[in-house]
Order: structure tokens, then sequence, then C-alpha cells
């Protein structure tokens, strides 16, 4: 006799070996294509709503600048009458007149603030041989100001007989002719045709004469003449005395002749004019005199 414990146990044993019942787990095809068109769905949705704001903000753009342009064509009268240039005011002039800066800035009547540059007005301003630098302002509602820096004549350049007056760098401010400075240095033995090309080499020279001609000029009264015709041996003269000078480390030269000055005991260095005297600086660590007189 079978207990009651076996048959069921023989049941189930009967099930398990039965045809499995297929049961899917995961998300179905059908789902998974649902959710691919709902995703396609709403990203067409945000496409649609982002190119709406974009064609609103270009339709408000372009009525704001129609808007704008009527705005202008209406107001553009007022506004120019209100910002007309009526006054020019020029400072820092000494030598060049204000008429001549309001020629270089060639305004024309009726001219408002906004339709001028300030950088091409300056550049043009720079264009006189007296004036370094310009600076130019608006001023509303009615005044242009122009700030000017000018030059400051440092030399007088002689070729032949004619006389130029030069700043420190070389730039020739004027021709003067026949007519002398005496309150300046005089420059000589410079080219014409290079002067006035304003060739660098001049330039230089120019400078360097400059330099001689203020730190001779601060131990020694009169005028200095310096001439530059050779580079390699310019010659300085004041007050009776010529100095040659080597081509390089001028101030140098010069400060080693200042160290070795008191202890020269030559008629030269008492104050009063002799004719003859001579200081040779162009050899390293000497500081050669020779009494010519």
């Amino acid at each position: 006799r079978r207990h009651p414990t076996d048959c069921t146990s023989v049941a189930r044993a009967v099930r398990a070996i039965g045809p499995r019942l297929n049961q899917w787990k995961g998300v179905r095809a059908s789902e998974v294509a649902e959710q691919r068109q709902q995703a396609r769905r709403e990203s067409l949705f945000l496409r649609g709503r982002r190119a709406l704001r974009i064609g609103t903000w270009i339709i408000g753009l372009a009525a704001l600048a129609w808007g704008l342009t009527l705005a202008t064509r209406e107001m553009g009268p007022v506004l120019q009458r209100w910002l007309e240039i009526r006054e020019v005011e020029v400072e820092g002039i000494h030598h060049v007149t204000k008429p001549e800066v309001v020629e270089l800035l060639g305004l024309k009547p009726g001219m408002g603030l906004q339709q001028i540059s300030a950088g091409f007005l300056a550049e043009r301003v720079r264009t006189h041989a007296w004036i370094k630098d310009a600076i130019v302002e608006r001023r509303p509602p009615h005044l242009l100001h122009v700030t000017v820096l000018e030059r400051t004549p440092a030399a007088i350049i002689r070729t032949g007989v004619d006389h130029w007056l030069s700043d420190e760098s070389g730039h020739l401010l004027a021709k003067l002719g026949r007519q002398d400075e005496l309150m300046l240095p005089l420059l000589i033995g410079l080219e014409p045709k290079s002067l006035l090309r304003g060739d660098a080499r001049v330039r230089n020279a120019v400078q360097s004469g400059v330099v001689l001609a203020r730190l001779i000029g601060n131990s020694i009264e009169g005028r200095i003449e310096v001439d530059l015709a050779n580079p390699t041996n310019v010659v300085a003269s004041a007050n009776g005395m010529r100095f040659q000078f080597g081509a390089d480390a001028l101030v140098d030269q010069w400060e080693r002749f200042q160290k070795v000055k008191p202890s020269l005991k030559t008629a030269s260095f008492d104050g009063r004019k002799h004719e003859g005297s001579e200081i040779d600086l162009r050899y390293d660590n000497r500081v050669i005199v020779r009494e010519r007189g």
C-alpha cells in the first residue's frame, strides 16, 4: 500500500517533465517600436518649438531694425543739427596757428560730431612739420577739441648757405635760408639731399650732434658748433676749444674728459676764449691735449 505522499511526488515529477510554457519576461517588439515613435514625435516637437522661437526672434529683430531705420530717417536731421560742429578748440600750440590746424582737419560745413573719425583727423594734424602728436576729441553737442604736442627746436643745420631748423630727432621744422639762430647749436657737414630725404643715417648724426652740443654747453659758454661730416671723427668747437670724438659712446668720451679736466692746466679752461686748444678723445682711456696757439 502506497503512502499518500508518494502519489503527490509522482504527480509533481510527471508535470516537471512535461512541455515548458514560453513566458517572455522583457519588453515586446511592439512596445519597443511604440517607444521609438514616441521619442521621434517628442524630438520633432522640440525642434518645431526651437524653430518657432528662432523665427520669432528673427521677426522681432527685423521689426526692430525696420523701426530704427524709420526713426533714424525721421530723427536724422534733428540729430545732425544737435551734433553739428560749430566750434573747434585747439590746445598746446605755440609755433603753429589755429587756422593751420583747422585747415588740416578739413571739416565740411554742417558736419556733425557723429560723422568724423577722431583717429583719422589726428593723423591729418600730425602731417604738419611742427606737430609731433595730436589728439582729437568729440565734446557734444558742438565742440571738437584738438590737443597738440609741438616739436621743440634743438639745432640749426647749415647746408651751403641755407639754414634749417631741426628738432632733437633730426626732423626738419623750417627752412630759414640765410637767417641763423645764434641761441641754438650749429650742425654742419651733412649732405643736403640725404638731409631732405630724412635718411636714418643723417637723423642719427643729427641726434648725436644735439647730444654733444648739450653736454658741452653745460660746461663751456658760447655757441657750440658740431662738424658731422666724418662719423668716425666728430669735431665739436666751443669758445675757441676743439674736441674730437670717435664714432661710438660719445657720452662716455665726454665723461672721460670731465674726470681729467680739473688736472689740466690750460688757458682754455679759465673761462676765456683761447684759440688753438684741441682735446682728442678718440682713443680709449686717453685724453690728448694739444695747444696750437
